[in-house]
């Protein structure tokens, strides 16, 4: 570690030290305005931080897929400090953060609080689509509300100082892990930004300016060299990493044969507490049905969303497809989602080690299909020496594995698959039309709750859970230091609930006008964040707009540009 690292480490550390005795002392009002503040300091530099982001990926200011900059950047920001802002409001007035929140019974002996849509906007503006937050089994409603608000229930008992080692793929993640230690966590943060982000360096430095001059948050930049001196500075009480599996085994254990040694003596190096969100091999299960030829098409967009969104660099972006050997309609979605994956915008593959992902994709699979620059592996069978199931690409690669059986016999071996032999629990997505889940019944709830995944997504893609300010985010609980799979602990999660299990996220098989003609009463189109949607940009750009200033005199724009595309 050179003098200059050192030195800067230091600084910022102490700096923290003394911010968290102001932040003991720092009342609920005075924490609520703070997030306003970040909320009015997002919507003023939400354009730069779109144009920085859209540099840093390559993409042309026009491009139909800076949708995907305003939606999970600024947007996602804006979202979650207010909801974060109402929890705090709702504790000032002696109330719990899920006080209004409708609260039910969920499988298993759970508890789940429907979290999506809250208020009338919400249901304008996403018609059809429905989130809901899990307990897990044996926890009342009465526990639920009495332990919501986490660290703000006892706003003076701080939790030290936190370090954040920020993603590089999706821009809003640090900034929310960010808001999620102070918050939750009670601490005071440094977050060192993944190299990628540099470039958003001072836009982020103007959102988080007030609390960076009151000492409670700290931004810093480097190399690996930086990580490692701050997660291991003296100073510093817990660490929150977004990466890969193989990167936080090399925080925790250290790295080569000693790191090897040491994981397996379930030794490790870091000793503070570290919490995660590492991604993994997420699946979709497309249940067998009778589709329309428009269902197909639209169905195949939906999973080619699901895997190229943001060109694949996504911690839940779905890598395998789990269809049935023994649905007629099979080879023809298998036509469409071709059809799809080239139909898609192509994009420069801007996030490092790319290329050599696919390059050993490719010769794993030798006679995978290339479609322009994606890459589509069929014939996958489970076996837990299967490549696929056991590698996250984190690149514009999609897998196709298929089961027998007739529906219900097809979805208890998805189920039991996708628990067994795939790397991680991030996210999975379930595509089912009305009728089969009708005729499933319970065997289909049965599937949902037996699914040990952290967001649990039915004819939506898991990636709105991640949108869902009060949704909870993170992987399936359970894992361990030496196991960790996709992570431990969970983020976003604005109503501050304790220990959640999982959220389940549902949205309507069908776009508008086709939900209404057969019998689905949802009102959303065609998704503006479909990677095959005309107008996504200009729909997501005044959803952003929108969420700065919520009124009902923006929503006439947002519906027309969403009808359009």
């Amino acid at each position: 570690m050179t003098t200059t690292v050192a030195a800067t480490v230091e600084a910022a550390v102490s700096a923290l030290r003394q911010g968290e005795i102001v932040w003991a002392r720092t009342a609920l009002p005075a924490r609520r305005r703070l997030l306003d503040q970040i909320h009015a300091n997002t919507a003023r530099y939400s354009r730069e931080w779109v144009e920085t982001a859209a540099a840093i990926k390559q993409l042309p200011l026009d491009s139909p897929l800076l949708g995907e900059e305003w939606v999970s950047g600024p947007y996602s920001l804006l979202t979650g400090a207010a909801a974060l802002a109402e929890s705090l409001l709702a504790l000032e007035e002696g109330r719990s953060p899920v006080d209004g929140y409708p609260i039910h019974a969920a499988p298993g002996g759970r508890t789940a609080v429907d979290v999506f849509p809250h208020g009338l906007f919400d249901w304008l503006l996403l018609n059809g689509f429905h989130a809901e937050v899990w307990s897990g089994p044996g926890v009342d409603a009465e526990t639920v509300r009495a332990r919501a608000g986490l660290g703000q229930r006892t706003p003076n008992q701080t939790g030290g100082v936190g370090v954040v080692l920020g993603a590089g793929n999706i821009f809003s993640i640090a900034p929310l892990d960010v808001l999620y230690q102070l918050y939750a966590d009670n601490r005071v943060v440094a977050l060192k930004l993944n190299p990628i982000t540099d470039p958003l360096l001072p836009v982020l430095e103007k959102i988080f300016a007030p609390m960076i001059e009151l000492g409670f948050v700290r931004l810093l930049t480097g190399g690996p060299e930086v990580g490692t001196a701050l997660v291991h500075h003296a100073g510093v009480d817990a660490v929150h990493m977004t990466g890969s599996a193989l990167t936080h085994d090399a925080i925790v254990f250290g790295t080569g044969e000693e790191g090897a040694r040491n994981k397996a003596a379930g030794t490790p190096t870091l000793t503070k507490p570290i919490t995660s969100e590492l991604g993994g091999v997420s699946p979709t299960i497309v249940v067998p049905g009778r589709w329309s030829n428009a269902d197909l098409r639209f169905q195949a967009e939906h999973l080619a969303t699901q895997r190229l969104h943001n060109n694949g660099y996504n911690c839940v972006a779905a890598q395998v497809a789990v269809i049935s050997a023994d649905w007629p309609q099979k080879d023809r979605f298998l036509a469409e989602l071709r059809a799809a994956l080239e139909r898609a915008p192509q994009r420069p593959d801007y996030y490092p080690g790319s290329a050599a992902r696919v390059d050993d994709a490719r010769r794993s699979y030798p006679d995978a299909e290339r479609i322009g620059a994606r890459t589509l592996i069929t014939g996958l069978v489970p076996d837990r020496n299967e490549a696929a199931l056991r590698t996250e690409y984190f690149a514009p690669v999609l897998g196709v594995l298929e089961l027998r059986g007739d529906p219900a016999e097809f979805l208890a071996q998805a189920v039991r698959v996708c628990n067994d032999e795939f790397e991680g629990t991030l996210g999975v997505n379930i595509i089912a039309d009305p009728a089969t889940i009708d005729r499933l019944g319970e065997h289909f709830d049965r599937a949902v709750a037996d699914l040990r995944y952290g967001t649990v997504a039915i004819n939506a893609w898991t990636g709105l859970g991640y949108l869902t300010a009060r949704a909870s985010w993170g992987a399936f609980p359970g894992h361990t230091l030496a196991d960790i799979q996709s992570g431990i602990g969970v983020v976003h999660n604005g109503l501050l609930i304790a220990e959640p299990e999982r959220t389940v996220v549902r949205g309507p098989f069908r776009p508008a006008p086709r939900s209404l003609l057969r019998g689905e009463f949802a009102l959303s189109p065609k998704p503006p964040w479909f990677v095959t949607n005309r107008t996504g940009a200009t729909t997501l750009r005044r959803l952003t707009d929108f969420a700065k200033r919520p009124g009902v005199a923006a929503l006439p724009g947002i519906f027309a540009s969403a009808l359009r595309g």
